[in-house]
Protein backbone atom coordinates (compact mmCIF):
# COMPACT_ATOMS: atom_id res chain seq x y z
CA UNK A 1 0.00 0.00 0.00
CA UNK A 2 1.38 3.48 -1.36
CA UNK A 3 1.29 6.40 0.81
CA UNK A 4 0.56 9.52 -0.93
CA UNK A 5 1.36 12.39 1.02
CA UNK A 6 0.48 16.27 0.06
CA UNK A 7 2.71 18.70 1.12
CA UNK A 8 3.27 22.37 1.31
CA UNK A 9 7.65 23.52 0.11
CA UNK A 10 7.93 25.57 3.30
CA UNK A 11 6.17 23.52 5.60
CA UNK A 12 8.14 22.44 8.83
CA UNK A 13 5.37 19.51 9.28
CA UNK A 14 5.68 18.23 5.82
CA UNK A 15 9.09 18.09 5.75
CA UNK A 16 8.77 16.00 9.49
CA UNK A 17 6.36 13.77 7.87
CA UNK A 18 8.42 12.92 4.72
CA UNK A 19 11.49 12.47 7.58
CA UNK A 20 9.35 9.60 9.67
CA UNK A 21 8.37 8.21 6.43
CA UNK A 22 11.51 7.53 4.95
CA UNK A 23 12.60 6.63 8.21
CA UNK A 24 10.07 4.04 8.87
CA UNK A 25 10.55 2.66 5.01
CA UNK A 26 7.24 3.31 4.42
CA UNK A 27 6.74 3.66 0.16
CA UNK A 28 5.02 7.09 -0.30
CA UNK A 29 4.35 9.50 -3.69
CA UNK A 30 4.83 13.17 -2.80
CA UNK A 31 2.78 15.80 -4.14
CA UNK A 32 3.14 19.25 -3.68
CA UNK A 33 -0.43 21.58 -2.93
CA UNK A 34 -0.54 23.53 -5.87
CA UNK A 35 -3.54 24.60 -8.04
CA UNK A 36 -3.88 21.23 -10.70
CA UNK A 37 -2.39 19.02 -6.67
CA UNK A 38 -5.44 17.16 -6.74
CA UNK A 39 -8.93 16.80 -9.10
CA UNK A 40 -12.45 17.52 -7.41
CA UNK A 41 -12.93 13.73 -6.68
CA UNK A 42 -9.67 13.57 -5.19
CA UNK A 43 -10.82 16.50 -3.04
CA UNK A 44 -14.46 14.85 -2.18
CA UNK A 45 -12.42 11.71 -1.37
CA UNK A 46 -10.32 13.75 1.26
CA UNK A 47 -13.17 15.34 1.98
CA UNK A 48 -14.99 11.69 2.79
CA UNK A 49 -12.42 10.64 4.95
CA UNK A 50 -12.21 13.56 7.18
CA UNK A 51 -14.17 13.30 10.74
CA UNK A 52 -14.96 17.12 10.77
CA UNK A 53 -15.03 17.34 6.99
CA UNK A 54 -13.40 21.37 6.28
CA UNK A 55 -12.84 21.98 9.99
CA UNK A 56 -10.27 19.29 9.33
CA UNK A 57 -8.19 20.03 6.63
CA UNK A 58 -9.27 24.41 6.11
CA UNK A 59 -6.12 25.94 7.29
CA UNK A 60 -7.83 29.09 9.51
CA UNK A 61 -5.07 30.62 10.79
CA UNK A 62 -3.18 31.02 7.19
CA UNK A 63 -2.91 34.59 5.92
CA UNK A 64 -4.75 33.38 2.66
CA UNK A 65 -8.11 32.77 5.42
CA UNK A 66 -7.74 35.98 7.10
CA UNK A 67 -7.86 37.87 4.08
CA UNK A 68 -10.27 36.23 2.37
CA UNK A 69 -12.75 36.45 5.55
CA UNK A 70 -14.29 32.98 4.19
CA UNK A 71 -17.43 31.75 5.96
CA UNK A 72 -16.68 28.04 5.05
CA UNK A 73 -20.05 26.79 5.89
CA UNK A 74 -21.89 29.06 3.27
CA UNK A 75 -19.55 27.98 0.29
CA UNK A 76 -20.83 25.03 -1.93
CA UNK A 77 -18.31 21.94 -2.72
CA UNK A 78 -17.28 23.78 -5.98
CA UNK A 79 -16.80 27.09 -4.54
CA UNK A 80 -14.21 25.48 -2.34
CA UNK A 81 -12.66 23.79 -4.66
CA UNK A 82 -11.69 26.99 -6.94
CA UNK A 83 -10.57 28.63 -4.13
CA UNK A 84 -8.30 26.11 -2.78
CA UNK A 85 -7.25 26.02 -6.61
CA UNK A 86 -6.55 29.72 -6.46
CA UNK A 87 -5.15 29.85 -3.19
CA UNK A 88 -3.58 26.22 -2.08
CA UNK A 89 -2.38 27.40 1.43
CA UNK A 90 -5.95 27.75 2.52
CA UNK A 91 -5.17 23.30 3.33
CA UNK A 92 -3.71 22.71 6.59
CA UNK A 93 -0.59 20.05 5.50
CA UNK A 94 0.64 17.83 5.42
CA UNK A 95 -2.55 15.18 4.47
CA UNK A 96 -1.18 11.76 4.09
CA UNK A 97 -3.40 9.28 2.96
CA UNK A 98 -3.53 5.76 1.49
CA UNK A 99 -6.82 3.96 0.76
CA UNK A 100 -7.86 3.46 4.18
CA UNK A 101 -6.32 6.21 6.39
CA UNK A 102 -6.03 9.80 6.38
CA UNK A 103 -4.08 12.07 9.01
CA UNK A 104 -4.14 16.01 8.48
CA UNK A 105 -0.71 17.26 9.87
CA UNK A 106 2.30 15.65 11.63
CA UNK A 107 1.65 14.20 14.68
CA UNK A 108 4.01 11.37 15.53
CA UNK A 109 1.98 9.33 17.40
CA UNK A 110 -0.55 9.03 15.20
CA UNK A 111 0.98 8.62 12.08
CA UNK A 112 2.10 5.46 13.21
CA UNK A 113 -1.30 4.00 11.53
CA UNK A 114 0.68 3.74 8.69
CA UNK A 115 2.88 1.44 9.66
CA UNK A 116 1.85 -2.14 7.86
CA UNK A 117 -0.10 -3.77 10.19
CA UNK A 118 2.02 -6.98 10.53
CA UNK A 119 5.35 -4.45 12.04
CA UNK A 120 2.79 -2.82 14.45
CA UNK A 121 1.99 -5.96 15.73
CA UNK A 122 5.38 -7.48 16.19
CA UNK A 123 6.45 -4.28 18.18
CA UNK A 124 3.47 -4.52 20.28
CA UNK A 125 4.50 -8.11 20.76
CA UNK A 126 8.16 -7.20 21.93
CA UNK A 127 7.33 -4.79 24.00
CA UNK A 128 4.83 -7.69 25.29
CA UNK A 129 8.02 -9.80 26.13
CA UNK A 130 9.77 -6.87 27.35
CA UNK A 131 6.74 -6.03 29.77
CA UNK A 132 6.95 -10.11 30.87
CA UNK A 133 10.56 -10.80 31.47
CA UNK A 134 10.61 -7.01 33.95
CA UNK A 135 7.95 -8.85 35.97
Amino acid sequence: MTVTIYTQSSCSSSRKAIKWLKANDIPFTEKRITPSAFTLAQFKTILRMTENGTDDIIATNSNDFKALQLDVDQLSLQQLFELIQQYPRLLRSPIVKDEKRLQIGYNEIDIRRFIPRKVRAYELHTLQQKAIALD
